[in-house]
């Protein structure tokens, strides 16, 4: 069974679109070179390969992770084989003083791609590395626009999330305040982003867990009262390159809603899937009774699940990829929507928010209470709702 039928579609969202434009596609990759930050995460996985697989003149990949980037690179060459461009991967913090080295040494790209974040709602749990999210995903970002801008690349891209559109967990708030630093920068070089679902199966996702869980002989866990818009890892690569490639100063891509893009519980999707592997899903009552019986229901062609309602902090009862106040565009391509926003963003704010964070982090010592009212400051809508609980509470 393909990811497709797990996640309850017949067909890819973005078949139409990219023949529609592949030739243009195809002569702008091949005429360009590329940095893909972020480049071994399973969206920035995705977006090398629709990069490669069009043969540019130079493919640069940067990644703190040195073991994905070794698995990409051999995904790359069992899947494409070479290209006659520079391919060519970094094992590189992107906050280190060794990626500014490289920057220094070369950094003249015509594109430029930044895929890398931290993604997870349960990574506001604690103050330390709610920090680190804030550090990657809005200073990083700025950072690394403004080394772009120094180094007259054409064109910027960053990936945004749906959970910026009024947003209630830290993740999209932080993703949210990003965008107003990407506005910022909008003033020197052209950029573009893009906020779409969750993508099927991605590293760390609940969906990749349902694979370490059959691996590992434990039970299957999902809540079975949230409902999700997915896209597969190819659809994630080939929006994110749509909107490099083809969108305008400060639009944001994102996948129409549409019969295409079915919303599906992530209770659901366990149960294709354990029936793809062949076993009845076995509902249990609690954490120690799924425990015990993945000692003996496989055997039987079962497996133990628990499907309970969420009560963690953070989860957003729907999704929603655009907000009331936003401009969009929606005839321009077939099942890609576009958030066309003018510039927005307040100096003062963003100032006092960089001075703020800052001297925390000067004095190595910050509560999550400081963070989240710097973040109200930004966002006086920001709809955060502090439950006490998170998922490395449960099983």
């Amino acid at each position: 069974m393909s990811i497709l039928s797990l996640i309850g579609r017949k067909k890819e969202l973005f078949t139409n679109d990219i023949s529609n434009h592949n030739t243009r596609l195809k002569e702008i990759v091949a005429s360009s070179t590329f940095l893909v930050i972020g480049g071994a995460g399973s969206i920035g996985q995705a977006v090398t390969k629709e990069i490669f697989k069009r043969q540019p003149k130079k493919l640069h990949v940067v990644d703190i992770s040195e073991n994905n980037m070794v698995e990409l690179v051999r995904d790359i060459r069992s899947s494409f084989g070479y290209i006659d461009g520079d391919f060519a991967t970094f094992a590189l913090d992107i906050g280190s003083l060794e990626y500014d080295a490289f920057i220094k040494a070369d950094g003249k790209y015509n594109y430029v791609l930044n895929l890398s974040a931290l993604k997870h709602v349960r990574s506001e749990k604690d103050p330390f590395t709610l920090m680190r999210m804030i550090d990657t995903n809005i200073f990083n970002t700025d950072k690394t626009i403004k080394q772009s801008i120094k180094n007259e690349v054409k064109k910027y891209f960053c990936v945004s999330t749906d959970k910026a559109a009024n947003p209630v967990n830290m993740m999209g708030a932080s993703k949210r305040i990003m965008e107003m630093f990407v506005h910022r920068n909008s003033l020197d070089m052209k950029v573009s982003m893009a906020r779409f679902a969750n993508v099927a199966f991605s590293d760390g996702s609940l969906l990749h867990g349902f694979n370490q869980r059959i691996e590992k002989k434990q039970p299957i866990v999902a809540p079975n009262d949230i409902k999700r818009y997915f896209v597969t890892p190819q659809e994630s690569g080939e929006l994110c390159l749509m909107s490099c490639i083809f969108g305008e100063n400060r639009d944001i891509f994102f996948p129409k809603l549409s019969a295409e893009l079915n919303l599906i519980s992530f209770a659901d999707i366990a149960v294709k899937y354990l029936k793809e592997k062949g076993y009845e899903p076995y509902l249990c009552k609690s954490e120690d009774e799924a425990r015990e019986l993945v000692y003996t229901l496989p055997k039987e062609g079962k497996w133990p699940c628990l499907f309970t309602q969420s009560d963690t902090t953070g989860e957003k009862d729907f999704e929603e990829f655009f907000t009331e106040n936003e401009t969009l565009d929606m005839d321009r391509f077939e099942n890609l929507g576009i958030i066309k926003n003018e510039i927005h963003f307040n100096e003062e704010l963003l100032h006092s928010f960089e001075d703020k964070i800052k001297n925390m982090k000067e004095n190595l010592e910050w509560e999550k209470e400081e963070i989240v009212e710097e973040f109200f400051k930004l966002l006086p809508d920001f709809g955060h709702k502090e439950t006490g609980k998170y998922l490395d509470g449960k099983m």
